[in-house]
Formats: structure tokens, sequence, C-alpha cells
């Protein structure tokens, strides 16, 4: 295992949660809080992907976006790594196969926002992702219906564990994911970036 890979041990439940992160911004945080005490996790991994598949344009500096992502983290159980830009993956699913083939015996949970899921079944794989690993999925303001709707909702909802039973998704069997209206930080990477405050 590589010094700069994260540290995980057999039995440990880690939320994985991908994205370009740009910017990072205090909604990352509270999401990330709020999925270690409502999924019952023991660390939350931010995925920070040197570029995203489905965006036209590339985002800011994969350095300039790790450092201001560790700057904004102060929870020690939340870990900030570059490591799809190591294993070079671009897509989740090769970044899942390559993570679970490095820390066997360790329990991931994939992580993503609500406005994710509605486009979900544009990911490569998605379906292989959804009965892979545990999926949770955190509503953000304006797409908690879509997200509801959505094509993959559909498709797995026999599947979906009820918000009251949260805590035990880590734990279950995929395919097996759940969705939690959590109380929101408003605010978004495309809106700091609109107000050129990136």
């Amino acid at each position: 295992m590589r010094h700069d890979y994260p540290l995980a041990l057999p039995g440990m439940t880690i939320g994985l949660f991908g994205g370009s992160f740009d910017p990072p911004h205090a909604g990352h945080v509270h999401v990330s809080r709020e999925a270690l005490k409502r999924f019952g996790l023991d660390r939350v991994w931010w995925l920070v992907s040197p570029g995203n598949p489905l965006k036209a344009r590339g985002p800011a500096p994969l350095g300039r976006r790790m450092a201001a992502a560790r700057a904004l983290v102060r929870d020690p159980r939340i870990t900030v790594t570059e490591i799809e830009a190591h294993l070079g993956t671009r897509y989740t699913a090769e970044t899942l196969s390559r993570l679970m083939a490095l820390y066997p015996g360790v329990r991931f949970v994939w992580l993503m926002g609500a406005d994710n899921l509605a486009q979900f079944h544009r990911w490569q794989q998605w379906e292989w992702i959804l009965r892979t690993v545990p999926v949770g999925v955190l509503a953000r303001p304006g797409q908690r219906i879509s997200a509801r709707t959505s094509h993959a909702a559909h498709v797995f909802a026999r599947y979906r564990l009820p918000a009251a039973r949260a805590h035990l998704l880590a734990r279950s069997e995929p395919p097996a994911w759940c969705f939690l209206n959590v109380p929101m930080v408003d605010v978004s990477s495309t809106e700091i970036r609109a107000r050129g405050e990136w």
C-alpha cells in the first residue's frame, strides 16, 4: 500500500464521497458529517476527482482543489484524498473495483447528492455500482422530487432502505440504498464560481 493512500482496516465502514470539489465548501463538510452520523460510518473519504467525465469543461487544477479541501476540513473522520489520480481511474465503477481490491474487508458505501441520483443512469456501469456497494443519497435543495422519480430509483425501488433504518445501510448487503432528507447548507460550487469567488 502506498504511504499516501488513506489508512483503512478490515471491518471499517467508509463512505466514499466523489466529486470535483470545484471549489469545496461548507455544504460538502455538512453532508459528510450527516452521512457519518446517519449512516453509521467510521470515516468519509472525499475522492477529489481529476475531472468529471460528464462535464465538458475541466475543473480547476487538482492541486488547488486539494489544498482548498484540506484547509476546509477539520473533522478527523473526514479524509481528503486524490486517490483517483494515483489509480488512474476516471469512472466510479473503476474506482470502486480498484479500492475493493486494495482494501479487502473494508465496507465501502458510495455517497452522493440527490442531484446525482437524478442522472445516475447515465453513469458508466451504474447498475453494477448499485449491486456492488450500498449507496447513500443525501437530498439537496430543489433536487428531492427529481431524484425520487429518477430511473435508477425506479429500477432499484425494492432495495431502498427506509430513512428510519439509515443506520443499517453500511452493514447491508447490496443492492441497498437509502435516501435521506437532511438539513441543508444551501450553497453550491456552481454558485461560488458564478460569483467569481473561486
